[in-house]
């Protein structure tokens, strides 16, 4: 498996990835100790630090790559970093630095440009499903340009799609039945995507694009070539079967860690 990746030029460590990072780190660090009254070492910072280390592990390591070899990696990648990641980091930006941001002139223009929540859930829905739709990750897997202005414009979505039961905004926060339905519904909308690959697996499969042209780069006939290298479970209908429950057990997980983290940070003040 390490020796495709090594031959196709992938298991490296995205460096500027990781100086883009840093920077922000250092510029929340910043804005933290400027702007409120929370320590850098606190529990909100720090929660703050570790979503930002675990987007670089997810999008940035050797990891990235693996995803490709598997749907249910991929999904697990994708889960991570739709469903974890943003909840994790607007957890740790404090309340009063929010109010501090939403005061600067630029960032109320900045804001207007935004869809309300809901919107966006049933927006990020539609691009989250169209891209595991087998003709887009086929056209994905060979503009690497376009997959990764599609995934920056998700992960953008994403944050805006967790801010009112994530974010402890005094100004826009949920109540807690509202959270509670807001939540109902994003799993309902987001479920299609699930669907998809649990239709895929029960109607015969498909194949994996983006192994497709790992096995091109390597000059191999085609990716069955590469499976004397993988488990027995990669591109089945078992592993499509997988990537669909994992979707959603993640995006479960990631509404759970949120309404107990986001209960814990209020009662702390």
């Amino acid at each position: 498996m390490f020796t495709i990746l090594r031959l196709e030029g992938h298991l490296v460590w995205n460096t500027p990835l990781l100086a883009v990072i840093l920077c922000t780190a250092a510029l929340y660090a910043w804005t933290v100790k400027y702007f409120t009254n929370k320590k850098i070492l606190g529990k909100q910072p720090l929660f703050f630090f570790l979503g930002l280390g675990i987007l670089y592990i997810t999008i940035g390591s050797p990891l990235s790559a693996i995803s490709h070899l598997s749907f249910s990696l991929h999904m697990i990648q994708m889960s991570i970093l739709f469903f974890i990641i943003p909840p994790i980091l607007l957890l740790g930006i404090p309340a009063l630095l929010i109010q501090q941001i939403r005061e600067i002139p630029v960032m109320k223009g900045i804001s207007k440009l935004f869809f309300p929540p809901m919107m966006t859930l049933i927006v990020f829905a539609i691009l989250f499903f169209v891209y595991h739709l087998p003709i887009v990750l086929k056209v994905l897997s060979q503009n690497p340009f376009i997959h990764h202005g599609y995934i920056i414009l998700l992960f953008i979505l994403s944050y805006r799609m967790w801010w009112p039961i994530a974010a402890l905004d005094p100004k826009r926060q949920l109540l807690k039945g509202q959270k509670k339905r807001y939540a109902f519904l994003s799993g309902i909308i987001l479920m299609p995507a699930c669907f998809l690959f649990i239709l895929n697996a029960l109607t015969g499969g498909m194949n994996n694009p983006f192994l497709t042209e790992i096995s091109a780069n390597l000059c191999m006939p085609s990716q069955s070539s590469l499976f004397a290298f993988l488990p027995s479970p990669f591109n089945t209908r078992f592993d499509q079967l997988m990537a669909g429950i994992l979707m959603v057990g993640i995006h479960k997980l990631g509404l759970i860690l949120t309404s107990r983290l986001g209960n814990k940070m209020k009662e702390g003040g």
